[in-house]
């Protein structure tokens, strides 16, 4: 394989592509990213769950398949300088070359990466920045405990030209509603999408106009736009009933700004704690007096220290109490019992 490519261009390809890269790959393999080399250079990855695959427009003298690092790459392409990027592969080697900088890495078998999910069936089509701040609206309510995986997701109800986003922790309940296009009129499903995935694709798809939303069923969701596409698994489980905790009827314009989109929030009062108070702020009275009704002896403190009245018997150990300032001589004050 042999082309050349722009540098900013790859660049925000292979950092597109590398959010799909799992912290902790099951295998080898998943690590890394896969780079397709034909009319256009296409870069994608894979881990079971996400997908993840970019387009950019390369000159191409040789075409080929080759799979790389994909961490690696990415920190080699950020700090590249800006000049046209050439990729040559040779046997188990690919030499990436921008102007005096030149790097070797090591290819992984491709053989043993896995097949891409294919695309789902289009629904319907978004505005992107539209879908972005909707969806920044909403994920702060998601939950974040594993425990309870239908938390962590944020709901998508389909309702023809209505798209609704739900997301809840048990404490915070948050609701917003827009417009999109629907491929079909009828069209009415709910789906349950994890929400750290959507944030980040909501995210970067916003160079584009629209985004286009493509649904397969009960197991997977793809969105499109800018050359860019991802796909992720459906999270599984009864999410829910929220609808009887939301007003029907709103009042005035939101305090968002937006008089046409509909936004609420519902939260569930934090119960106060009880400071209690420090020990060391608890005051220590100057004298004290003390009896023993097993022996019935008798003690005696003068300014703050005891004087045992009978031998053997232990003296008290002095309070503490803060310092005051210099008072005039006087006699000390006995307490006897």
């Amino acid at each position: 394989m042999k082309l050349q490519v722009e540098r900013d261009q790859l660049a925000e390809a292979v950092a597109w592509t590398a959010r799909a890269l799992p912290a902790r790959p099951t295998a080898p393999v998943l690590a890394g990213m896969r780079l397709h080399a034909g009319a256009d250079l296409t870069l994608s990855t894979f881990d079971y769950e996400v997908s993840a695959q970019a387009t950019v427009p390369v000159i191409t003298d040789e075409e080929g398949t080759v799979l790389v690092s994909g961490r690696l790459l990415a920190e080699i392409v950020r700090s590249l300088p800006a000049r046209p990027v050439e990729l040559v592969t040779d046997g188990t080697r690919a030499t990436l070359k921008c102007g005096a900088a030149t790097f070797t890495l090591v290819l992984l078998p491709e053989d043993e990466y896995p097949t891409l999910p294919e695309m789902p069936p289009l629904a319907g089509s978004v505005g992107s920045d539209a879908l972005a701040t909707a969806i920044g609206q909403v994920a702060i309510a998601a939950g974040r405990d594993d425990t309870l995986p239908a938390l962590t997701g944020i709901r998508i109800e389909i309702a023809g030209d209505t798209l609704t986003l739900v997301a809840t922790d048990r404490y915070r309940l948050a609701v917003r509603e827009l417009r999109w296009n629907p491929a079909r009129p009828d069209l009415s499903t709910a789906v349950l999408v994890p929400a750290r995935v959507l944030g980040d694709t909501a995210r970067a798809l916003t160079s584009g106009a629209e985004v286009a939303i493509s649904l397969g069923g009960d197991s997977l969701i793809g969105f499109a736009g800018a050359g860019r596409q991802t796909t992720t698994r459906l999270l599984s489980g009864e999410y829910p009933k929220y609808a009887a905790l939301l007003p029907s009827e709103f009042s005035g314009t939101p305090r968002c700004g937006w008089p046409s989109a509909r936004v609420s929030w519902c939260s569930r009062p934090a119960r106060r704690k009880r400071r209690r108070r420090p020990r060391s702020s608890r005051r220590h009275s100057t004298a004290r007096t003390c009896r023993s009704r097993s022996t019935r002896s008798t003690c005696s403190m003068a300014s703050g220290r005891s004087t045992p009245t009978r031998p053997g018997s232990r003296s008290l150990p002095r309070p503490s109490r803060p310092s005051s300032p210099a008072r005039p001589s006087a006699s000390p004050t006995t307490a006897t019992c």
